[in-house]
């Protein structure tokens, strides 16, 4: 199994380090990361399928009573991180921590796909923006009572979020 491990060193009150071991693997049709939609919200309808462990499974009991998960994942291709980037929808560069770019000092994703449904341990999902072999870290299930916020600002995406359909990775984040 994959698992990478982050030395803390240092930090009062912190393990030594942080070991995440994948729960499963997420397959879609995009093989490699350039042109795949940079958010599930632009992705609607590509359909992929999560292969959950053996080990795991019985952590999906009462999943499929949710229309929509959150997916964790290792972004497994992404390449080294800097603290700046220029985004995919801007020409600036911007503080890695103020966009979605996948290099990032922790290559950590977050995607909000449709269950479409489940048969043992394979769950079939729509509006898949994750490259075919991502290491799946965690699911959640998404409530928008919990997940939906009122928004005062979106910072510098404000003049750029309607970009958002007809933008694609363009492979500038991968090894």
């Amino acid at each position: 199994m994959i698992a990478r491990v982050l030395e803390m060193g240092g930090i009062s009150g912190m393990a030594n380090s942080i070991a995440y071991v994948p729960i499963g693997i997420i397959h879609s049709r995009f093989k490699e990361p350039k042109g795949v939609p940079i958010q599930s919200v632009a992705a609607k309808g590509i359909e992929g399928t999560i292969e959950v462990f053996p080990e795991y499974v019985e952590g999906l009991e009462d999943l499929e009573g949710f229309s929509h998960i959150i997916l964790i994942y290792h972004f497994h291709l992404s390449k080294c991180s800097t603290l700046k980037v220029k985004p995919y929808m801007d020409d600036r560069m911007h503080g890695v921590f103020a966009t979605r770019a996948p290099a990032r000092p922790n290559p950590i994703g977050i995607s909000v796909v449709r269950l479409v449904g489940i048969e043992k341990n394979v769950l079939y999902i729509q509006d898949v923006d994750i490259v075919d072999g991502t290491p799946l870290l965690d699911i959640k299930p998404y409530v928008p009572e919990f997940d939906v916020r009122r928004v005062d600002k979106i910072g510098w995406l404000e003049k750029n979020v309607n970009k958002l359909p007809v933008s694609k990775d363009d492979g500038r984040f991968s090894k």
